[in-house]
């Protein structure tokens, strides 16, 4: 994982052609065998004219260093999304390509289809049989030779996540060669080829493969193909199209993937084998098939996600939140590391400037650095612990299904779990996974909802740290609270918004348990994104506080906000420089605040009325511009001109609400 800043690759590897193109359909542990591959030489950008993100990097090979493309996933060449469309277009604009189809051992004919389509394409390949131990565990055998002379390229048994059968891949891909598989259509659709194939212009896919996307209607491919043809060939596209709707009672494309979705079974069917009972499976998979069931329960499901969460909370909240922060925040920085960063200033600084921006009330060192080295680091490192080990285990899939019927609601279903579970490590990555979901009405509520109240984890475990010290009432307070103005947030944009929502499909992996080298990998590389994005934003933060209170800004802004805060929020004017703050990132306001809570400046129902208002903040400055990236100017200001004063006003209600009942949070 190192996306955050795209570097070039080695000149040497860029000039090296042809490349290693990865393809696969989503969820086969496609990532996991691009980084055993190419390691940390990994830079991320955008495919040209789109915002899908496309990764390269370097692999060493028998042949020598070559650059390897992790193309998005993919269920069909014949593109019904921009994931599939970029690649297609990657197969399509790079010829001599060496392709390693990766396929989910466990699910063998879902993968074949595109090899199938491969083979069709005349693309040379190699296929990798991924996730081949949990096929293993669940009793399925694969003859990989027999696969191997049906389809005509080699076939490489993988376990990416531990690198098995890597560097017997790496091999059979210098030997990659087209397939010798062929699937026959129905006459009427083998005529139509015939009919276009002579019109198809030469590029990387064959004429064959080329006249079936066009005969299948894929105006992507027709935009492409337009330049390219002359006036009479593509108005004898045209024609054989129409003819062929005509003859096929059914869409034309969902014939052809019926077509190969039998071809792909009847191999699958020569070459697996399957226990014949679930007692033949391996005890570890009959073990993991009950607990795939009862995840999922509409009963028994809700248990385990409630002991889910308050396993989590007891490690982020109590562990980090509790046990670390007081090691780090109260010894090391509180005993050490300030007073001797003080000692030192003073003793060797003689600008007084110069000292107050080190060590002053708005110091880097004991403001800037204490607040995001002591104060959050700790709860976002267990935060990302407990979050790999929930990625790692195969159980956030089966979050979605959970909840998919309170989605439903928001004009939704549980697939929008995915990336608003994400925003609880990052909103702004969790924005950018909005792709995912299949129409332009879904994503633009799930963005509003990931700004409005899905909070970040270095805001999330500091609202943790601070309702750990208030009682179990307040801490259902927040949670119905965020919760509830999340749905009828999503109910309304629903019924405002025009376009449509989109039916909910999702293959679940297998239940397993987390790896430790994978759950540290992700930390590590999660870390290092904190240190190197968020810690600069911190002192930037602080440095900014500082030169407001040497202008006399911040006294100006506390008493114009004296009357919001005060007033509505019941909160005193000193938090106006946290929710000031909060502008530039959501978790150091909330960071503020924290410490003030800490010291005994807010009173229970204080705090509770600033965790919420907090949380439905304005988004950071940098989700709001991935905002931007995705939906534009226009919408992202529109966002941001509603959360702002919702925020406030929610957090006015509470606070009025807690007036009369004053003992609720006691």
């Amino acid at each position: 994982m190192n996306s955050a800043a795209p570097a070039p690759l080695p000149a040497s590897a860029e000039e090296r052609l042809p490349p290693i193109v990865l393809v696969g359909n989503p969820n086969v542990g496609k990532s996991a065998l691009f980084g055993a591959l190419t390691g940390k030489y990994v830079t991320v950008s955008n495919y040209p004219g789109t915002t899908v993100e496309v990764s390269r990097g370097v692999a060493r090979t028998p042949a020598g260093r070559l650059e390897v493309v992790d193309t998005p996933g993919a269920a069909s060449f014949l593109p019904f999304s921009e994931d599939e469309r970029v690649t297609r277009d990657i197969l399509l604009e790079t010829p001599g390509a060496a392709v390693i189809a990766v396929v989910d051992a466990k699910n063998l004919e879902r993968g074949l289809g595109l090899a199938l389509q491969l083979s069709e394409m005349e693309i040379p390949f190699v296929l990798a049989l991924n996730m081949s131990d949990e096929a293993r565990e669940r009793g399925i055998r694969i003859d990989t030779e027999a696969l191997s002379r049906i389809l005509g390229v080699e076939a490489i048994s993988t376990v990416a996540i531990r690198g098995e059968g890597v560097h017997d891949l790496m091999a059979a891909v210098t030997r990659a060669r087209v397939g010798s598989v062929r699937v026959e259509y129905a006459d009427c659709v083998e005529r139509a080829l015939e009919a276009v194939g002579p019109a198809m212009p030469q590029t990387p896919i064959s004429r064959r493969a080329l006249g079936l996307m066009a005969v299948c209607g894929d105006g992507t491919l027709a935009e492409w193909l337009a330049p390219r043809l002359i006036a009479s060939d593509r108005a004898k596209v045209q024609a054989v199209r129409e003819r062929l709707k005509r003859e096929i009672p059914e869409s034309v494309p969902y014939a052809v993937g019926q077509a190969r979705s039998r071809a792909a079974a009847a191999i699958a069917a020569r070459v697996r084998r399957l226990p014949a009972r679930e007692r033949d499976a391996a005890p570890r998979s009959r073990a993991a098939a009950w607990l795939d069931r009862a995840t999922t329960h509409r009963i028994w499901g809700w248990p385990i996600l409630a002991a889910v969460l308050a396993a989590a909370y007891l490690f982020v909240g109590q562990f980090g939140a509790g046990t670390l922060v007081k090691l780090l925040e109260d010894r090391v920085f509180g005993e050490w590391i300030s007073p001797f960063a003080i000692r030192v200033a003073n003793r060797f600084i003689p600008w007084g400037l110069l000292r107050d921006l080190l060590v002053g009330p708005y110091g880097i060192i004991t403001m800037a650095l204490a607040y995001a080295l002591a104060l959050v680091l700790p709860i976002v490192g267990t935060f990302f612990v407990a979050f790999g080990m929930l990625e790692d285990s195969g159980y956030l899939p089966r979050l979605a299904v959970m909840v998919d019927r309170l989605f439903k609601k928001m004009g939704l279903n549980g697939k929008a779990v995915l990336p608003m579970v994400l925003g609880l490590g990052c909103d702004t990555m969790a924005t950018l996974t909005t792709r995912i979901l299949e129409t332009p009405k879904e994503r633009l509520i799930v963005i509003i909802l990931l700004a409005l109240g899905v909070p970040c984890s270095a805001q999330l475990t500091v609202i943790v740290a601070m309702l750990g010290g208030l009682s179990v009432a307040a801490i259902l307070i927040w949670l119905s609270v965020v919760l509830g103005v999340i749905v009828l947030v999503g109910r309304l944009a629903a019924r405002i918004l025009p376009g449509r929502g989109s039916d909910f499909v999702l293959e679940l992996p297998p239940l397993r348990w987390p790896r430790p080298g994978n759950i540290l990998v992700k930390t590590v590389a999660r870390l290092e994104w904190y240190l190197k994005e968020a810690v600069p934003l911190f002192i930037l933060g602080t440095v900014l506080l500082f030169v407001g209170d040497k202008l006399k800004v911040l006294g100006w802004v506390e008493r114009a906000a004296e009357p919001v805060l005060t007033g509505g929020l019941g909160l005193p004017r000193q938090t106006a420089e946290a929710f000031v703050i909060g502008f530039l990132r959501r978790d150091f306001g909330a960071a503020g605040l924290y410490s003030m809570a800490r010291h005994g400046q807010l009173t229970p129902a204080q705090i509770l009325v600033a965790m919420v208002t907090i949380t439905l903040f304005i988004p950071c400055i940098a989700n709001f511009f991935m905002i931007v990236k995705e939906r534009g100017w226009k919408t992202a200001l529109a966002i941001a001109a509603f959360i702002t004063p919702f925020a406030l006003g929610v957090g006015a209600a509470l606070n009025a609400v807690l007036r009369l009942a004053p003992g609720l949070v006691k």
